[in-house]
């Protein structure tokens, strides 16, 4: 492939010229044609990454009409990221070796928009559940009541996991096959495959454990800031006497 050919070139090649001082003092090297193109199509993709993640994240903002509760949920894509490093390593190591292709790291932006919406499932279950929303589904309890922050969140998972669970295992059992095969042709959707099946896998064991640890973090740190403002906030109002 393209990609393992420029690779050798760099380490093998242009790597000891470099370190001997043959390139860089009277000579340059260009590496130009399709190879120039793929450069910048890698270059095109780190953008493109960038711009999948703002997106997402102002679309979060909107739907939940603020911009505290998307910072819990984008935590979810880091860890995606480091599942779709390790099934790319696994299958570099057990099955055969798949380099970081431009099919590969579309893989890393198809992430961005499939392992949020876990997260987004509990977050939006857990602020129904506080605001007592009729929208909240059901539970062991008195409806049209808000519930305290730690019991909404345990709701909300105890609801939630079901339907996570569910759809992560069909997509995991429709990826499985095209990461495992053999057939021809199969290197080329190989590295998509284990990148979005690793981040997925990954991502949606931390949804359940850590994204609900975080909610309640950044929500005990709002209510706290809230108090400490009040007083100020009392405090620079006017008096409300008559002249």
């Amino acid at each position: 492939a393209l990609e393992e050919a420029m690779d050798v070139i760099r380490t093998q090649i242009l790597g000891p010229l470099k370190e001997s001082g043959t390139l860089g003092r009277l000579y340059n090297v260009r590496l130009s044609g399709t190879a120039d193109d793929l450069t910048e199509t890698y270059d095109a993709l780190k953008w493109n990454f960038l711009l999948a993640f703002t997106i997402t994240y102002l679309l979060m903002a909107a739907l939940f009409e603020s911009f505290l509760y998307p910072l819990v949920i984008i935590f979810t894509v880091p860890f995606a990221a480091a599942g779709g490093f390790l099934g790319l390593s696994l299958v570099n190591s057990f099955i055969a070796y798949q380099p970081l292709d431009v099919l590969t790291m579309l893989g890393f932006v198809i992430l961005i928009g499939v392992v949020v919406n876990n997260a987004i499932l509990v977050v939006h279950q857990a602020l129904n559940f506080m605001r007592g929303s009729e929208e909240a589904d059901s539970f062991e309890g008195e409806s049209g009541q808000g519930l305290p922050l730690r019991e909404a969140i345990r709701e909300s998972v105890k609801i939630r996991v079901r339907p996570i669970m569910m759809t992560t295992l069909t997509t995991l059992f429709g990826l499985f096959p095209l990461v495992v095969s053999s057939g021809a042709g199969s290197e080329l959707y190989r590295g998509i495959g284990s990148v979005v099946l690793g981040g997925l896998l990954v991502s949606t064991v931390f949804t359940l454990i850590v994204i609900p640890a975080l909610f309640t973090l950044v929500i005990d740190t709002q209510r706290k800031w809230a108090v400490k403002r009040k007083p100020q906030l009392a405090a620079q109002q006017p008096s409300g006497g008559s002249l």
